[in-house]
């Protein structure tokens, strides 16, 4: 049986046309889920048991079962979700000024083997479902009774590895009729899928994409993040620009300091050459020890020199305000624990 969060809404009306029903029921079914966020068929109570019956025989809600749930003294809480399959995922709900973000999985395990990630060590198992995806804002919100504004894929997994997923996913958050999030409210991140940027920047969506960008050579690039040895830096930087070009949206560039490697004043005067007339934010993230990583986080008077630099020179810098230390909030943290 298939996850009814499968479907966006024109699925949806299809699917109501196989089982003999008139379209309309489709944006009901729709309403029930996203806005009453309700966890049966029994629970639609304006659909008549007839077709509450199709649905029970043709179609499976299945909310998802909280395994953990952390929260941190700066408010951010982070959960370990059961996906009804032996596998869980990690979601991290983040407080802030502009309203309630939530960092949302898009597969089990990750193919990246970024050396900087807690996800790095936990195989790869499989996508998630676009509903499986949806569910994760859904579950936090029954949890919270809270109304998620923004939503960023950056969990665990490459959600440009999972493309038609996560692309299906943002049409039903999306949706006016469904979890209705702005499109200016999504952001997707990926670690330099050439490709799929290209592809992404011809669906021509109003979602924020983040490029995990991390060095400014190949050499460096490529022992924090080995997919730049088949998608470099040139190709890289080339998508983005074809990427900014095509939907006049900036890119915001990922940039995680690791003491004495990649955070002296050297490797920003290349970035600013990198980056150069491009429209463009750099997000400046001070690194996560991970269990036998090999990177550490760089000295707060490096990060302040680093982003002041990017500053002066035009390329607008912030430093990431670190939330949920103290609870392992960074992707993969949690489920290394808890999974070992």
């Amino acid at each position: 049986m298939k996850n009814i969060k499968d479907y966006n809404l024109d699925d949806l009306k299809e699917e109501m046309k196989n089982i003999a029903e008139k379209p309309y029921r489709a944006e009901q079914i729709f309403k029930w889920l996203y806005v009453e966020n309700v966890t049966s068929f029994e629970q639609m109570t304006n659909l008549s048991l007839e077709l509450r019956k199709k649905l029970q025989e043709n179609f499976k809600i299945e909310p998802f079962k909280i395994i953990k749930k952390q929260e941190s003294s700066d408010g951010t809480k982070k959960y370990l979700f059961d996906v009804l399959d032996s596998n869980a995922i990690e979601t991290v709900l983040m407080e802030y000024k502009h309203g309630k973000s939530i960092c949302v999985s898009t597969q089990i395990g990750c193919k990246m083997g970024c050396k900087f990630c807690a996800s790095t060590g936990i195989n790869f198992i499989r996508n998630l479902s676009s509903g499986e995806i949806v569910e994760q804002i859904l579950a936090v919100e029954r949890d919270e009774n809270i109304k998620i504004s923004n939503v960023v894929f950056m969990g665990i997994g490459e959600p440009l590895d999972n493309y038609d997923n996560v692309l299906n996913a943002i049409k039903i958050i999306n949706n006016p009729k469904g979890i209705n999030i702005g499109a200016r409210h999504i952001s997707i991140s990926t670690s330099g899928i050439v490709p799929k940027i290209y592809k992404l920047a011809d669906e021509n969506l109003q979602c924020t994409l983040s490029v995990s960008l991390h060095a400014t050579d190949n050499e460096k690039r490529s022992a924090m993040m080995p997919i730049n040895k088949t998608y470099n830096i040139e190709e890289l930087i080339k998508a983005c620009k074809y990427y900014i070009k095509k939907t006049n949206k900036r890119i915001s560039f990922e940039y995680a300091l690791a003491k004495d490697n990649n955070d002296n004043l050297e490797d920003a005067k290349n970035l600013v050459k990198l980056l150069k007339g491009m429209i463009c934010h750099v997000n400046l993230i001070p690194i996560n020890k991970i269990e036998n990583g090999n990177y550490v986080k760089s000295t707060n008077e490096n990060i302040i020199k680093f982003r002041d630099y990017l500053n002066e020179k035009g390329i607008v810098a912030t430093i990431r305000r670190e939330l949920g230390t103290d609870i392992d909030a960074a992707c993969g943290q949690l489920r290394r624990k808890n999974l070992k």
